[in-house]
């Protein structure tokens, strides 16, 4: 029997994606949350990148050991865990949802961009950018209500937090950048509606968010 502590930050959306991947698996972990900008000692020993996601794991009789990394982490859970399989069994298929998963993290790239910039013409680019890659998913997308039709995915547990950023960002200034995708927008709230999801963060995630927009002097909040 192992014993699962996940090592998180209040706002990582790296962190969200193994949180939902254990809660659709029904394995049950501690969390313990840390200020990425004061990382206690015993945190940089642990994370080679001194980044979140960790997962340490502890079994009888063995040294324990830690994860980093969320893909890795994310896929660790999928081969070592019973419960609903969150990869297709195709390997062919399985590499495609591997690649949308690193899809979306090219999303995150440019999402940090639109909420740290104090710049309109780099928001308008990152907004833009972003724009164009939900339209590119919106020609990929089924009938839902998830990324693989019926089955939730772990595609799903990566874009659950991009989607999420909207949710405060669309209450500040019209962002339109599912304006062109119908598709996409019934996965978001199909996600939004998610246990899993919902679980992933506290119930003071959009305050710190909002604190986090602040401290940047982002111009989307500018912009409002």
């Amino acid at each position: 029997m192992q014993n699962l502590t996940l090592v998180s930050h209040h706002l990582c959306p790296y962190v969200q994606r193994a949180a939902i991947a254990l809660s659709e698996k029904g394995v049950p972990f501690e969390k313990i949350l840390i200020d990425l900008a004061d990382k206690p000692a015993w945190f940089l020993s642990l994370s080679p990148l001194g980044k979140v996601p960790l997962l340490i794991v502890r079994q009888p009789d063995q040294p324990r050991a830690v994860l980093f990394e969320s893909s890795v982490i994310c896929e660790y859970i999928e081969e070592t865990r019973a419960g609903p399989k969150l990869h297709p069994a195709d390997p062919l298929l399985r590499a495609q949802h591997r690649a949308w998963m690193e899809y979306g993290s090219t999303i995150l790239s440019d999402i940090w961009g639109l909420e740290t910039t104090p710049d309109p013409s780099i928001y308008e680019q990152k907004r833009s950018a972003i724009a164009n890659k939900f339209e590119r998913l919106e020609a990929v997308l089924g009938n839902g209500p998830y990324f693989a039709g019926k089955d939730f995915s772990l595609v799903d547990a990566v874009f659950a937090p991009v989607f999420r950023y909207f949710d405060l960002f669309d209450t500040i200034i019209e962002t339109a950048v599912f304006a062109n995708t119908p598709r996409v927008s019934a996965w978001r709230t199909a996600l939004a509606e998610r246990p899993s999801v919902r679980q992933a963060v506290g119930s003071d995630y959009p305050d710190r968010l909002h604190a986090f927009l602040r401290k940047h002097d982002a111009y989307l909040l500018k912009a409002a």
